[in-house]
């Protein structure tokens, strides 16, 4: 049921500097990406929506642009939402729909200053994440990539008793930093390969879910990185995970150890993660996410001992078209006078 003073405020919120170009009462929504078609055409039919057609990342001055005319923003990953930004919105502006889980690109302290809310698509990208970060653990260990770039080049000159030797995976530790959705999903595949799983967390889980998980938990995680064959970084991004796999704690991994991350790439130390693989001091790494995307850091381009793979973590159909089905129910019921589902409050984890 919709409050009606609640939907009343909005109405007089839209009503005040309305832009001309509004049509039939809907809101103005500024999409920053090309979406999945269903979910263009739903936001078409509900909204008047404007789309990106050609797919171009927006620059800051399209943004601030965008900031300037909308009711509402839909940005994506690839826009950064700053202080800056934030502060050229227009008087119309009140929600940023974010489409995506991550918000580390979207000023929260500053939206909330200037009364903006924020929201994000929980939840809809777990399995899809889940599958690729299994993949990638089954990747690295086993060279994969090193494999299936020599059999392209043409130098293959076929199988010998020792060639391509990896390490067997079932047996092995795995330790995965950040027992959230997808950590813990990651977790249940892992067990079906035979790994024994670790992790480290920003608070126990509960006995239930360990218990189910045949899951050990280590409070010190320096102690944990020393004593697992794989990593998987699912955390998110906070001033207190930057950098979080640094020099130091990549050092205290074992020679054979392979370190995947499918979270954010600000969370290793890349050049620091290029070092170890140079010099071997680690076995291999599995990376879906880099810090300066898209531009990848050069030398993990050249690691003969690393899988990379372009962001594709929540690349499935059924995961982006839920990703804007989110969008399009935070927007709907904000709009509509109602709290929007999804909101996101600066230090409260989704």
């Amino acid at each position: 049921m919709v409050k009606g003073a609640a939907k009343d405020r909005y109405a007089v919120t839209l009503a005040k500097g309305t832009s001309k170009r509004m049509t039939s009462g809907k809101p103005i929504v500024v999409v920053t990406r090309k979406l999945p078609d269903q979910v263009e055409t739903r936001m078409m039919e509900l909204f008047d929506a404007r789309l990106n057609t050609d797919d171009h990342p927006f620059t800051t001055d399209e943004l601030v642009a965008a900031m300037a005319e909308a009711h509402v923003l839909v940005p994506t990953v690839t826009d950064t939402i700053d202080a800056d930004v934030i502060a050229a919105a227009g008087e119309n502006l009140k929600l940023i729909a974010n489409f995506g889980t991550g918000i580390n690109h979207v000023d929260l302290a500053a939206a909330e200053a200037a009364g903006i809310t924020v929201t994000n698509t929980p939840g809809v990208l777990t399995e899809d994440t889940a599958d690729l970060t299994m993949a990638l653990i089954l990747a690295a260990p086993r060279r994969i990539g090193e494999g299936e770039r020599l059999l392209r080049s043409g130098k293959w000159k076929g199988w010998a008793p020792t060639f391509m030797l990896g390490h067997r995976i079932a047996g092995q530790r795995l330790g995965i930093i950040g027992m959230g959705r997808i950590g813990q999903a990651v977790a249940r595949r892992a067990r079906g390969f035979g790994l024994a799983i670790h992790y480290h967390n920003r608070a126990r889980v509960p006995e239930a879910t360990e218990t189910e998980l045949e899951a050990t938990y280590w409070e010190d995680l320096d102690q944990l990185l020393a004593h697992v064959d794989i990593v998987s970084v699912n955390c998110p991004l906070t001033d207190e995970t930057r950098n979080l796999l640094n020099a130091e704690r990549l050092a205290l991994l074992q020679p054979h150890a392979v370190v995947v991350n499918t979270a954010r790439g600000e969370i290793i130390d890349e050049n620091a993660l290029a070092d170890a693989l140079e010099s071997g001091a680690i076995g291999g790494a599995g990376l879906d996410v880099y810090a300066g995307a898209p531009d990848v850091n050069p030398r993990l381009l050249a690691a003969k001992n690393a899988v990379l793979t372009p962001h594709m973590g929540s690349a499935t159909v059924a995961g982006r078209t839920a990703m804007g089905e989110k969008v399009i129910i935070n927007i709907k019921s904000f709009t509509d006078g109602n709290p929007a589902p999804d909101r996101v409050i600066e230090g409260v984890t989704t």
